[in-house]
């Protein structure tokens, strides 16, 4: 599945944004969803995943309660809301696919074969 991800930009802290990842292809329902993100110098981290089921998501430490992961099975569209956005999640944001299996969970990088381009979301101070 390619993968396109868009709707960074610059916010204040405590503002929300909402990120879109638009897929193509014919297997989307069938892929489980994540996005990642990565600062200068950091190591790509997980943010929050979804399964082929829309009702089963995964959250980092740093951003449950703040960020919310949905997908649209028929549009074939994966989104991120985030809000309260503090400055230390400032970082590029990637979408993510792999094909799953119903009860697999994948959160880190290695798991994932599809990645869009990334897109930058700055949260000033």
């Amino acid at each position: 599945v390619q993968l396109q991800a868009s709707g960074g930009g610059l916010v204040q802290a405590g503002g929300s944004l909402t990120l879109s990842c638009a897929a193509a292809g014919p297997t989307f329902s069938r892929n489980f969803m994540a996005w990642f993100r990565q600062s200068p110098g950091k190591e790509r981290e997980f943010v929050a995943a979804i399964s082929r089921n829309p009702s089963n998501t995964y959250y980092s430490d740093s951003v449950k309660g703040r960020f919310a992961i949905s997908r649209d099975n028929a549009k074939k569209m994966a989104y991120l809301q985030m809000n309260s956005l503090k400055p230390e999640d400032t970082a590029v944001y990637y979408c993510a696919a792999r094909p799953s299996i119903l009860t697999a969970v994948y959160i880190t990088p290695e798991d994932y074969h599809s990645w869009g381009q990334g897109t930058q979301v700055t949260v000033s101070s």
